[in-house]
């Protein structure tokens, strides 16, 4: 099992509890690692700074116990902002009707970075409205996806349209 991965299977009740879910863990760095645990608040409202030292202390206590990462390590708990990360296949049918940059770790038809309108999900493929016609990217390929700034977006995000 991946490192990220038991790491958030190890955090995510105590995150839980406190009301937010994990949107990514990300262990990076050769010399110096640093651990990124990014959440949301299931609720939907904004994240605080006081919402991130929360979650840093419990998941720096569960991390101290279990002790998964051999080496010394930097915690950073934050919240996916924006533009933020699509990680799951649940993220690319949540936000279906947003632009989105999606980059593959193999080329699909020559190309391995793709932007258009996310259409949603079939079959295990991402749907995204590109160059005039929907393609099909296997969810298996793509490496990095993250939502793209745009007009909708912003007036979606923007708290008087939250209810």
């Amino acid at each position: 099992m991946e490192l990220a991965t038991r790491i958030e299977e190890l955090i995510a009740p105590a995150v839980g509890d406190l009301g937010f879910s994990i949107v990514r863990v990300l262990l990076s760095g050769k010399t110096q690692k640093r651990l990124q645990i990014m959440v949301e608040a299931r609720d939907g409202r904004s994240i605080t700074v006081d919402d991130c030292a929360d979650v840093s202390r419990a998941v720096s206590a569960i991390l101290d116990a279990a002790d998964p990462i051999a080496e010394a390590y930097t915690l950073e708990v934050s919240s996916p902002g924006i533009d933020r990360p699509l990680v799951r296949l649940a993220d690319f049918e949540r936000f279906a009707g947003f632009e989105a940059k999606l980059e593959t770790d193999r080329p699909l038809d020559g190309r391995r970075r793709f932007i258009g309108r996310l259409v949603g999900v079939a079959d295990g493929n991402v749907r995204l409205h590109a160059d005039g016609s929907v393609r099909d990217i296997p969810f298996d390929a793509v490496s990095r996806a993250k939502l793209v700034i745009t007009d909708d977006l912003l007036a979606a995000a923007s708290p008087q349209q939250q209810h």
